[in-house]
């Protein structure tokens, strides 16, 4: 497979896993979330969609990276990448979907440790790649304060 196509695939891939999150958000988003106890900290509703496609954005370049290498760990690290991509998928589910706080943390906590070991693992294929994935675990973390204060407020 050429670079082209991997590159494609890269981008497109987060891309789906977050539209498909966003299905499943859009309908609790103005009914079932608007009636729960949020911290003073909670965005407006609108920055979430433009941080999260530029998020997944970043994450397929850093995918692409690892993915065109020829690193020993490469493997490894495109099956690190698909876990934590599958409990992004999930999160949405569990927190919105289920209405469900406590599954949201469930899911995130993994995420979170799922993310960083990424960024290890990835660091010594390309840091690049690495330093892609930065703003994720910086959002992941700050979603997980978020969703940790929520459940903890209801």
């Amino acid at each position: 497979m050429n670079n082209t196509i991997k590159l494609v695939i890269s981008i497109v891939l987060p891309q789906v896993t977050g539209g498909l999150g966003a299905l499943v958000t859009i309908s609790s988003v103005g009914s079932w979330y608007q009636t729960i106890n949020k911290p003073s900290f909670t965005p407006p509703s609108w920055v979430f969609g433009p941080a999260w496609t530029t998020l997944y954005l970043l994450m397929g370049l850093a995918l692409f990276l690892i993915w065109k290498s020829d690193h020993s760990l490469k493997k490894t690290a495109l099956w690190l990448f698909g876990i934590q991509l599958l409990l992004n998928g999930i999160w949405s589910p569990a927190f919105f979907g289920l209405e469900s706080p406590i599954l949201g943390l469930v899911v995130i906590v993994p995420l979170w440790i799922m993310i960083a070991v990424c960024i290890k693992v990835f660091f010594k294929i390309s840091k690049t790649a690495s330093y892609l994935m930065v703003p994720y675990l910086l959002w992941v973390s700050f979603a997980t304060a978020l969703n940790t204060s929520i459940w903890y407020l209801n």
